[in-house]
C-alpha cells in the first residue's frame, strides 16, 4: 500500500478541474454518484496507488477489489521501475545521442549527433537525402521533433544555422525511416511504431510483457498518444492487431479515422523478429531491467526507434482489452520476487 508521502504527493499535484471532469466521464460511463465516487478515488490511491486518472482510464468503477488489486497503476509502476532500474543508468536511455550510439547496431539507419556538427558533417549526413528528422536530445512523446525538407533551405549554410539554433533545442539529426507498406497502409504520414514492454527477470532471461502499436493520425507526423495519435494491442502468437484502438481521451475505434482500415485482425510482419531483438537488447543496460521500445518495421524487418526506462502501465489494461476485468500484476509478480 503506497506510503503518506505518495499521498501528500497526490494532493498537491491534484487538478481539481481535471478530478472533477474525470469523475463526469466515470458517471457517463457507469451512472454511479459523482460523490461516492469522489471518494472511491482517495480509497484507491490509498489502497492500490491509483489516481482519479487510473479510476477512469482502467474503469475502477466497474471492479471490485479483488480486481483492482490486479491492475498496474502509477504507483505500482513507479515501485517496479525503483526496483529494476538503477537510476544512475536511466540517462543512457532518457539521452537520444548516448541512446544512439549505444544501441546502434538496433537503429538500422543514419544519425548524427548535435555535439559534433559542423558544416562538413552535415553536409555528408544529408547527402543523398531528401528529408530527414530533427530531434531534441531530451523529449517526450514526439514533442519538438521537425521533419525537414533539404530543399526548403537555400544553402547548406542556411541550414546548419537553423539547426544549431539554441532555441531548437535540437540534440539529433536522423535519416528518415521507410516503413513496411503494410504498417504504412494504416496511417501513411507518421512512422507507426510497436510499443513493446520487456523486462529482465533474476536469471538475466528478458521477458516481452506486452506489445502495441502506435499510430498517427489528423494529419500529424508523429504516433504518440499525448500528441494525437492512437494505439491497437497485438497478439504475438496469431500475428495481427486485436482491436478496437483507444486514444488519449479514451475513444475506442474500430477503424483508423484517417484511412479507414479496420484494426481487428489487421497482419503485423516480423512480430516474432521485433520481439527477439528486444529481448536482446533488454540485455545491453544489465541495470535497466525494466524497459518500453519504440520499434519501427521496415521493408525487411524492424529496427529500434527510441528505448524508454521509463515503461507505459495503460496501454494493456483497458477495459475492452480486459474482459477478464484482471491487470498485469499478475503478470508482473511471476517475474519479480517480493513485487
Amino acid at each position: 500500500m503506497p506510503g503518506l508521502r505518495y499521498l501528500i504527493r497526490v494532493f498537491r499535484g491534484m487538478s481539481l478541474r481535471k478530478y472533477l471532469d474525470a469523475l463526469e466521464v466515470c458517471h457517463q460511463k457507469c451512472g454511479r454518484s459523482k460523490l461516492v465516487m469522489f471518494f472511491d478515488v482517495l480509497l484507491c490511491a490509498a489502497l492500490y496507488g491509483a489516481g482519479y486518472y487510473d479510476y477512469k482510464i482502467f474503469g475502477f468503477y466497474d471492479l471490485n477489489a479483488a480486481q483492482r488489486r490486479t491492475f498496474i497503476t502509477r504507483m505500482k509502476n513507479k515501485r517496479l521501475i525503483s526496483m529494476l532500474n538503477e537510476e544512475e543508468f536511466v540517462e543512457l536511455y532518457d539521452d537520444k545521442n548516448v541512446f544512439a550510439h549505444l544501441f546502434k547496431e538496433y537503429l538500422r539507419r543514419d544519425f548524427l549527433d548535435m555535439r559534433d556538427i559542423t558544416p562538413d558533417s552535415l553536409g555528408a549526413f544529408i547527402q543523398g537525402k531528401e528529408v530527414f528528422l530533427a530531434k531534441p536530445n531530451n523529449g517526450t512523446s514526439g514533442f519538438g521533433i521537425e521533419k525537414l525538407r533539404v530543399d526548403d533551405f537555400d544553402d547548406l549554410e542556411h541550414l546548419y544555422n537553423y539547426l544549431i539554433d539554441p532555441d531548437k533545442k535540437f540534440g539529433l539529426l536522423e535519416q528518415l525511416i521507410v516503413q513496411h507498406p503494410d504498417i504504412a497502409a494504416l496511417y501513411p504520414l507518421s512512422i507507426n511504431t510497436m510499443r513493446i514492454v520487456t523486462l529482465v527477470d533474476d536469471n538475466r532471461q528478458p521477458h516481452v510483457i506486452y506489445s502495441t502499436l502506435k499510430m498517427g493520425d489528423g494529419g500529424r507526423f508523429v504516433d504518440n498518444l499525448d500528441n494525437g495519435g492512437l494505439c491497437v494491442p497485438i497478439d504475438p502468437e496469431r500475428g495481427c492487431l486485436v482491436g478496437p484502438a483507444h486514444t488519449s481521451r479514451l475513444e475506442v475505434l474500430d477503424r483508423h479515422p484517417w484511412t479507414g482500415m479496420v484494426f481487428e485482425g489487421y497482419p503485423v510482419p516480423f512480430i516474432k523478429e521485433a520481439h527477439e531483438m528486444v529481448k536482446e537488447a533488454a540485455l545491453k543496460v544489465p541495470q535497466i531491467r525494466y524497459s518500453g521500445w519504440d520499434v519501427c518495421i521496415m521493408p525487411d524487418g524492424p529496427a529500434i526507434v527510441e528505448g524508454n526506462n521509463y515503461p507505459g502501465y495503460d496501454f494493456w489494461q483497458l477495459p475492452e482489452q480486459t474482459p477478464s476485468k484482471t491487470g498485469l500484476v499478475p503478470v508482473y509478480k511471476s517475474l519479480v520476487p517480493g513485487f
